[in-house]
């Protein structure tokens, strides 16, 4: 891992977004609530903040952080029809968040579909991106568009 202990403490923020294309007619199953496996959004939130909370275990060379907020928002979309999924992770630390965004967006994405594999194999997950970060040494980052 990078040695960060000469680094400051700062907040840090990290936004992430991630989207899940799929039939209209499985959409309908989710806004209907009567996917088989259940809640699929709410499902889909609580495994990307644990996914958040977890990105050190999952992915080699990530610092583990003490995570202030982690906060997974999901919402339906008829055109085209899917799931956009957005987090945002904030920490007070010496060491950015933008892992943790992308990994609570990942996870809550392959939930999604895990709960509705079985009414739509031909979903598409992506494109999945950094939207925004602040704090740290190199500053502020806003994606274009």
């Amino acid at each position: 891992m990078v040695d960060v202990s000469e680094k400051p403490v700062t907040q840090r923020i990290a936004v992430a977004e991630g989207f899940v294309a799929m039939t209209a007619e499985t959409l309908a199953l989710i806004s209907s609530g009567t996917a088989k496996k259940g809640d699929v959004l709410a499902t889909a939130r609580i495994a990307g903040i644990m996914a958040a909370k977890r990105t050190a275990d999952l992915i080699p060379l990530c610092h583990p952080l003490q995570i202030t907020k982690a906060a997974v928002d999901l919402a339906l979309q008829d055109a085209p029809p899917g799931v956009m999924v957005r987090a945002e992770i904030k920490v007070g630390g010496q060491t950015g968040v933008e892992m943790e965004a992308l990994t609570a967006v990942s996870v809550a994405c392959l939930t999604i579909y895990d709960m509705l594999k079985a009414a739509d194999k031909g979903m598409v997950i992506g494109p999945i991106r950094l939207l925004e970060k602040t704090g740290g040494k190199s500053g502020s980052y806003a994606a274009a568009g």
